[in-house]
């Protein structure tokens, strides 16, 4: 090959990698219906609430990672809001990932989707469409203006350890699991962080990936707040001077250690600075090789397994529901040799993420929960056996856990 040719091709191989992250306020001025327990309507603000969007460009393609301070929305809501960035940017629902925080102390966004066919007497009501309409735009704006900041970056990956959560499904002697606390139940603390730096080496913006319940707060407490997972990010941010991403991980069976209090004092929120916060930073400082050399190589696939027997799913999400079956949509994006993540529309029980994180060929293989809809949880077979609440949402059976993990593995493969 003459030089300039190869010179030529090694450019197109390894185009400049960028970045840009943009924060937006999305805290409510006016009463919310909240999300994530019985219906009730929020009556102030303890501490704001955001997307956090990180856009990514390897020179072919660009990729939209949001990270919202939301409970989660139905699957139609994501679509909705994918066509319309896909129509307004050229970026294609594949290179789209919404993930929700997982907040149980939000508004509600969007249509109630499946919840309603498991808990309907929390949507007597009708959505605020004035409030979603604002989250919505302010999403589509955020990506806009992200894809004008776009600067060289590098990305750097690395692994930490926090003891903010437990497992939640409690049992007794007599009688089936319920939530509470159980010290003895499978747990994943492990803390995933990948940070994006400025070609000058200073921080980006960090990306936290952690399993844990945003239920610090009960259904008693009417004041909008991001729960431990937002109360995280604004003391990590503090510290490092760049925006954090918290993207919830496989957190079904996974409560934070402090659960379901009626108010910020109770549930010392504010010590999850230390459990949680603390630990993203010591992961922090750990982190020190970056790479500025990437591909964006996303994939979407579906895993089609069997639907629990008299569930229907609400006529908007039939087409998840084919032939008795559930079609779960499966995303995937590889960075490097060593770094890939998949993402679902569902609360994932910890074990069946962390045996795809161990048989994975990948180095650095996360599970983003919690993203682009949500689909009710997904048990292994032991649990859903031992009834309790998350079996009651659960459009899955038995044969879930290894249709899913199966899946996962061959793309992974």
């Amino acid at each position: 090959m003459r030089p300039l040719l190869f010179l030529l091709a090694a450019s197109a191989l390894f185009a400049e990698f960028r970045a840009a992250v943009v924060k937006v306020d999305i805290t409510p001025n006016s009463p919310q219906w909240l999300l994530g327990y019985g219906a009730r309507q929020s009556t102030g603000v303890h501490d704001k609430i955001f997307h956090r969007v990180v856009l990514l460009d390897d020179g072919k393609s660009q990729f939209a990672l949001v990270s919202s301070d939301i409970c989660l929305v139905s699957p139609v809501e994501y679509e909705k809001v994918a066509a319309a960035l896909e129509k307004r940017t050229g970026i294609k629902p594949v290179h789209f990932w919404w993930s929700f925080t997982h907040t149980h102390s939000a508004p509600e966004v969007g249509p109630p989707g499946l919840a309603v066919a498991f808990l309907g007497d929390r949507y007597t009501h009708k959505v605020d469409p004035t409030y979603t309409n604002m989250v919505e735009a302010a999403l589509l704006d955020a990506v806009a203006e992200a894809r004008q900041k776009l600067q060289p970056a590098k990305l750097g990956v690395t692994w930490g350890v926090s003891y903010a959560n437990i497992n939640r499904r409690a049992r007794d002697v007599e009688g089936e699991t319920f939530l509470g606390l159980n010290p003895d139940g499978p747990v994943d603390r492990r803390l995933g962080l990948l940070r994006i730096d400025k070609v000058d080496n200073t921080p980006m913006v960090l990306i936290a990936n952690y399993p844990i319940h945003g239920t610090v707060l009960g259904g008693q407490n009417l004041q909008i707040s991001g729960d431990a997972p937002g109360v995280v990010s604004e003391y990590v941010e503090a510290k490092t001077g760049a925006p954090l991403l918290f993207i919830n991980g496989a957190a079904g069976d996974q409560a934070p250690i402090y659960s379901v209090y009626p108010d910020f004092k109770s549930g010392h929120l504010s010590q999850f600075r230390v459990l949680l916060g603390d630990r993203i930073l010591d992961a922090n400082r750990q982190l020190q090789t970056t790479v500025k050399n990437l591909t964006l190589a996303a994939k979407a696939t579906d895993v089609v397994t069997p639907r629990r027997a008299g569930l229907t799913f609400p006529d908007e999400l039939k087409a998840y529901a084919p032939d008795g079956n559930v079609r779960l949509p499966i995303r995937f994006l590889k960075l490097t040799k060593d770094i890939a993540i998949w993402s679902a529309p569902i609360e994932l029980f910890c074990e069946v993420a962390m045996g795809v994180r161990e048989q994975s060929k990948y180095k650095n293989t996360f599970y983003f929960g919690y993203t682009n809809g949500w689909l009710g949880y997904l048990l292994t077979p032991k649990e859903l056996k031992l009834g309790g609440y998350e079996p009651r949402v659960s459009p899955y059976t038995s044969q879930a856990a290894a249709d899913l993990t199966g899946a996962v593995l061959g793309q992974l493969r």
